[in-house]
């Protein structure tokens, strides 16, 4: 079996995991398995080997070491971690990571998540915004009809806010 990577030395390396319920398997030679730190096993993400390998199986060479300006941190220490040290390392290492984090959640932003209490209050908010911005539309307009409605709905409303 050959290597998956130089494609010319036999594979003595191999590697194997599940991502996404389907297994993804990789043959290495010696060469190369060194190359990519698999000799120290807190050094090597499988992942990295397998995001780095498109259509033609070849694995990118690695980009000159980033350091992220605020804490320090390398790419090095963020694969041996698998963690950031800081929020700087999010801008520092924004090129690799935007790709990895697209592939691994829905997307590359953390909206993050209310209460339901909360959610509701800024629905409500959002919904009074929108209602306003009509009725001084109505009234410029002199659709005093719609401006009255506008105005019951407004109140309505206004009442389910919740007193904080």
């Amino acid at each position: 079996m050959q290597c998956d990577v130089c494609k010319t030395k036999k594979a003595e390396v191999f590697l194997t995991q599940i991502v996404g319920g389907k297994m993804q398997k990789v043959n290495l030679c010696h060469d190369c398995s060194k190359a990519k730190g698999v000799e120290d096993p807190a050094g090597f993400a499988l992942a990295d080997l397998l995001l780095g390998m498109g259509d033609s199986q070849e694995v990118e060479p690695s980009p000159p070491m980033l350091k992220c300006p605020v804490c320090g941190f390398t790419q090095a220490d963020f694969k041996k971690t698998g963690r950031l040290g800081c929020s700087g390392c999010y801008e520092a290492f924004e090129e690799g990571l935007t790709p990895l984090l697209k592939s691994m959640h829905k997307g590359i932003e953390h909206i993050g998540k209310l209460p339901v209490h909360a959610a509701k209050h800024k629905n409500i908010t959002l919904q009074l915004e929108d209602l306003r911005r009509n009725l001084e539309k109505a009234i410029q307009e002199e659709h005093y009809e719609m401006a009255a409605s506008l105005r019951d709905q407004i109140r309505n409303l206004e009442t389910e806010i919740p007193i904080s």
